[in-house]
């Protein structure tokens, strides 16, 4: 089982992917691969989002391919069986930590407040999605978790862009932003994946702290 912290050393930005078709699934994957982009989250915000994850596990081994809007026992189930290297919940219940335990599947669970970043790190998460990240504070509310917060490291994802993740990645406690913008709704339809590819790269320039 992969550390979750270990899937910031790939990148600086994880894509967050919704995906609607299933044969855009391994023409993406392999895009964003071209573009230096290894960590890929596909949402469960479709119908065929777990027969995309399993499209990409099986034709893009390469790819570390992880399972994205986790909300239930199931819905890990449901993920690891298709393929899935590690779960994203977009908040965090025991629920969901105990079965992604039971799994062994890598989980990178979603907090918003001091109380969820407790619950969560009690729970042994030392790595957490701060979701949504611009709605819930962004900034200046990770600075204020570095605090009370020194042993615990974030995934700022929601509603970051290309100009605005160098922001979050120059804090010491973000490692890696989530972030949407590398697979535009249109770029995704139209099956323009030079456009792709040439905005993974982009986002793989940026620095971290």
């Amino acid at each position: 089982m992969i550390d979750p912290l270990s899937l910031a050393d790939h990148g600086p930005v994880i894509p967050v992917i919704v995906l609607q078709r299933v044969a855009d699934a391994v023409p993406l994957a392999e895009a964003l691969l071209a573009g230096g982009v290894k960590v890929l989250e596909v949402t469960l915000r479709s119908a065929v989002a777990l027969e995309c994850i399993e499209a990409i596990a099986k034709a893009v081994p390469e790819a570390l391919v992880g399972a994205g809007t986790i909300r239930t026992a199931a819905d890990a189930r449901a993920a690891r069986d298709a393929g899935s290297r590690f779960a994203v919940s977009p908040g965090y219940t025991r629920e969901v930590g105990a079965a992604c335990r039971e799994l062994g599947l890598p989980l990178l669970p979603g907090v918003a407040t001091a109380s969820e970043v407790m619950t969560a790190h009690g729970d042994g998460h030392g790595f957490l999605k701060f979701f949504p990240a611009q709605q819930a504070g962004g900034v200046g509310m990770l600075k204020a978790f570095a605090g009370p917060f020194p042993d615990v490291a974030f995934c700022p994802t929601g509603g970051i862009t290309l100009e605005t993740a160098p922001q979050f990645l120059a804090l010491p406690n973000v490692k890696v932003c989530g972030g949407s913008w590398l697979t535009p709704a249109d770029a995704v339809e139209q099956g323009d994946w030079a456009r792709i590819t040439r905005l993974a790269r982009e986002a793989g320039a940026l620095r971290r702290a």
